[in-house]
This record gives C-alpha cells, sequence and structure tokens, in this order.
C-alpha cells in the first residue's frame, strides 16, 4: 500500500513539475511577445508621429496646386481665344488678299 502511494505520489509530482515547466515557457513566449509589441509600438510611432504634420502640409500643397490649375486653366481659354481669333483674320486677310489681286488690272 505504500507503494501505491509512493508511486501515486510520484505521478502527482512529475504531472506538476510538467505543468510547471509548461506554465514557466508560456510565460517566456509571452514575455517574448509582449517585448516584440512594445518594439513594434514604439517603431510604429517614430514613422507615423509626423504624419498628421505631413498631411496637413500635402493638403495645403494640393490645395495651391488646385487654386494655380484653376487659374491655368482661365489662361489658357484665353489664350485659346487670342489664337482663334488670330487664325480667323488671318483666314479672313488671306480670303481679302486673293479677292484684290484677283480684280486688280
Amino acid at each position: 500500500m505504500l507503494t501505491v502511494v509512493l508511486i501515486v505520489n510520484a505521478l502527482i509530482a512529475l504531472l506538476c513539475l510538467y505543468v510547471a515547466w509548461q506554465v514557466w515557457n508560456l510565460r517566456r513566449v509571452l514575455a517574448n511577445v509582449a517585448d516584440t509589441l512594445i518594439s513594434v509600438e514604439r517603431n510604429t510611432y517614430a514613422v507615423l508621429h509626423g504624419a498628421p504634420n505631413a498631411i496637413t502640409t500635402g493638403q495645403r500643397g494640393t490645395r495651391q496646386l488646385r487654386k494655380q490649375y484653376r487659374q491655368l486653366q482661365t489662361q489658357l481659354q484665353r489664350a485659346e481665344q487670342v489664337l482663334g481669333l488670330l487664325s480667323l483674320g488671318q483666314t479672313v486677310w488671306r480670303r481679302r488678299s486673293t479677292v484684290v489681286r484677283r480684280f486688280k488690272p
């Protein structure tokens, strides 16, 4: 009977030792995961810390470019109108010159 109690006690002790070893390994793994997450968080913060200012600067730049683009579109329309008038004037001038040459004696 004493032998059975000692064997059961030894098995319980081995089982508890195995569980303690698994808990120890789990603690190590969780500590490594926590360290990795802290490192990732620090790196992410370092990278994204200046992002709001950069985004605001980009938005301002985009707004200015859109304004300049609208101004350039207006200038382009005016230039196209002037070129259209010059082309029309040139066409009229050529026709007038041709008509004048035909009727000159």
